[in-house]
């Protein structure tokens, strides 16, 4: 599959002309990911563009846990996002935390009062968003704004100290009221929690809001290009007031692009942990899910969404991505490297009535007709198969190129049969087919005096093992339903998971978790890391075989 690595882009050139102008040595780069979830694939692209820039131009990428909110922040989140963050192929140069600098943060906050430059509010919550006004209407300063430093230090003293409750007071900066930017009027930057936190313990009850935290991080790391999605573009001035009035020594530069959207895909973290919460889907790792963990269950590749990821590229400018194009590269990806094998889901039982019913033939099947490396396969034939259920019509339409009554059809890698007898339950489905074959039609022997009306696939039946297999489609079929709040849990796809049940190859039973294979007409599909078990064979759809997406 072709590798699409660092394709050139504006970032790219901002980083050229960096190093050629002197200004950066090294370029140091970071992945900031708050623990409040899993990552998605939106946070890959993240990643991706990241490390694959500091890795071109020999610099550093740190890992860096945004943990300044321990309210909804947890150790398996942690833990998820580093094994996520190896499996696509990074390795981090450092590994930090938020809380590593709670201190230094503690102190720069203390430097803005005693600049004049930050007070301590008693307003509410409700109070300060009216009191910072709108788009079009000036905020409003209150009397808080004008406390002495001294009274700001005490009052900011007693909070680290733990006198107060939740809620009662904050620290805001002090900077424009009248600001046109919404985000410069006296944002809050600390705020009183009594929650302890998974890295510090009970050592704080006030932490740091992120738009005050994240420019001081990434000062004090070093990070020279602080790469982040474009609705922090409003929040620059914030971020560069932050550093400069902290009176930081390294200078970061925040630079944005677009996020990555993806067509009937959800990509709020927020509403993925309510499709987890409310048991929509089975946990973070639901192969329906966008996130790292739910696409490696699935049976996704890193190397396919590395490709995918930049092959989409960095722009400027909020773009929706066909999912078709993600589904066109982990086809991609698997084509020539997994085996094509034969699986029947929704099984009808087929009997060859002049076979040797104590017999059984060994038959040589390639594994995959595209890569001959790949080798053969031997597949047994008795007088007892299973066959595809939607394969046989007992009244066929025009133009119907599989099993009826009468007719005739090639089993792949096998022998030519025609059913001539059905054979039904008492409630009138079909159960059974009686079926001849024809000894002379084996594949490969040439045999070419008649025609017979298609080619289908067949599992041996004595020796098949049976298996359980979900088809996936998207959690959602409406795309404004992915990204709007109302009614978002009434507009769940329903068919979302279908569960259905077959026989795969005897071959196949040295399987592991997380092989994939490619099975003949069905598409591509994984063995389930979760729920296989030595009685239980699940696999799990990866993509379908066809595809209408055309790379430009």
């Amino acid at each position: 599959m072709e590798d699409l690595k660092t394709p050139s882009n504006f970032i790219k050139k901002i980083i050229v002309d960096d190093l050629e102008s002197g200004k950066h040595k090294k370029i140091v780069t970071r992945f900031p990911p708050e623990p409040n979830g899993y990552i998605h694939i939106g946070h890959a692209k993240a990643i991706i563009i990241n490390f694959d820039l500091a890795d071109e131009f020999g610099g550093e990428t740190n890992l860096r846990f945004d943990d300044t909110n321990p309210i909804k922040e947890d150790v398996e989140y942690v833990d998820s996002i580093m094994n996520d963050i190896k499996w696509l192929g990074y390795e981090w140069d450092h590994l930090y935390y938020a809380s590593d600098y709670f201190d230094e943060m503690y102190e720069r906050a203390v430097l803005l009062i005693k600049k004049g430059l930050a007070y301590v509010d008693d307003s509410s919550a409700d109070e300060i968003s009216e009191q910072r006004g709108t788009l079009t209407q000036a905020g409003v300063e209150n009397k808080y704004r004008n406390r002495t430093v001294e009274e700001n230090m005490d009052l900011f003293t007693r909070m680290k100290n733990g006198e107060f409750e939740d809620g009662v007071r904050v620290l805001r900066a002090k900077i424009d009221m009248s600001s046109p930017n919404m985000n410069m009027r006296d944002p809050v930057i600390y705020r009183i929690t009594h929650k302890s936190h998974h890295q510090t313990g009970d050592k704080w009850c006030i932490y740091p809001m992120y738009d005050y935290a994240h420019p001081l991080e990434d000062a004090i790391e070093g990070i020279t290009h602080s790469l982040c999605s474009l609705e922090f573009e409003d929040h620059r001035p914030l971020y560069d007031w932050v550093v400069d009035n902290c009176e930081m020594e390294a200078k970061p530069r925040q630079i944005e692009f677009a996020r990555l959207e993806i067509t009937n895909t959800v990509m709020s973290k927020r509403k993925l942990k309510l499709l987890v919460d409310e048991k929509v889907v089975d946990g973070w790792d639901d192969p329906r899910l966008p996130t790292i963990s739910g696409l490696r269950r699935r049976g996704y590749t890193p190397d396919a969404i590395k490709v995918f990821a930049r092959a989409v590229g960095v722009s400027k400018s909020n773009s929706l991505i066909d999912n078709a194009m993600l589904e066109h590269f982990i086809r991609e990806d698997l084509k020539l490297k997994v085996m094509r094998t034969m699986a029947v889901i929704n099984p009808l039982k087929v009997t060859i009535t002049n076979y040797d019913e104590n017999e059984i033939e060994w038959l040589e099947a390639e594994n995959n007709q595209e890569n001959e490396e790949m080798g053969t396969r031997l597949i047994p034939f008795s007088n007892e198969i299973y066959i595809e259920q939607d394969d046989f019509a007992e009244e066929p339409p025009k133009k119907w190129k599989r099993l009826f009554l009468g007719g005739e059809v090639r089993l792949k890698n096998a022998y030519f049969i025609k059913c001539n007898e059905i054979v039904k339950d008492e409630s009138g489905e079909i159960v059974e087919l009686k079926c001849t074959y024809d000894a002379e039609t084996k594949s490969g022997s040439g045999f070419n005096e008649r025609k017979p009306n298609g080619t289908i696939h067949w599992v041996e039946a004595k020796k098949a093992i049976p298996a359980e297999f979900r088809v996936y489609d998207s959690i959602i079929n409406d795309q404004d339903a992915a990204e709007e709040d109302k009614d978002f849990l009434e507009r769940i796809n329903s068919n979302s998971l279908v569960v259905e049940h077959g026989f795969i190859e005897e071959n196949m039973k040295d399987l592991k978790s997380g092989d994939a294979y490619q099975f003949f007409r069905h598409g591509y599909f994984a063995v389930d890391s979760k729920d296989t078990s030595d009685d239980n064979i699940v696999f799990n759809l990866i993509v379908s075989l066809k595809s209408s997406f055309k790379m430009k």
